[in-house]
């Protein structure tokens, strides 16, 4: 299978440069996110490799048109689809199967004090996910919803 190749992605829009690959396994019932870098933005290409998730990117960008709105998809090993998360959008997913590795594509490194976050089930962006009590980190139960987050820690459009 060919997860990855530029000639075709640049014919939908995305001739992003990626830098870094990261890999994610989780559990059953595990929700990551949402997560976002505001001075090293990442761009991502997500797929499961072995697994199935639900996998969400919502605009978080002030001045955008669609500013708090989220897309979703069901990603797993058997359908083979990606969600690709551009510059600005915060991401996170949840696990459906017993266990799921993800692979994601990242267009800058990884700064863990850049990393920021809006609340999973933020009322006001209202995502539909497939799971009612979801396991989270601490860190990612936490975050405020966007409503809450100060203008300059949201990425400008």
């Amino acid at each position: 299978m060919e997860t990855y190749h530029q000639k075709r992605y640049e014919q939908f829009n995305i001739d992003c440069a990626f830098v870094q690959d990261n890999f994610s396994h989780s559990t059953h019932g595990i929700l990551r996110g949402l997560h976002y870098q505001l001075q090293y933005p990442q761009a991502k290409l997500v797929q499961a490799i072995h697994g199935s998730i639900f996998d969400v990117a919502v605009d978080i960008r002030q001045g955008s048109p669609t500013f708090g709105k989220w897309v979703g998809a069901h990603i797993s090993d058997k359908n083979r689809r990606q969600i690709f998360v551009p510059k600005g959008f915060a991401h996170g997913f949840c696990v459906l199967s017993k266990t799921a590795d993800i692979l994601y594509k990242c267009t800058d490194f990884y700064a863990p004090d850049d990393e920021e976050g809006i609340l999973w089930s933020d009322p006001g962006i209202d995502i539909d996910w497939p799971v009612t009590d979801p396991l989270l980190s601490d860190k990612d139960s936490k975050y405020p919803c966007l409503k809450d987050v100060p203008r300059e820690n949201l990425p400008k459009y």
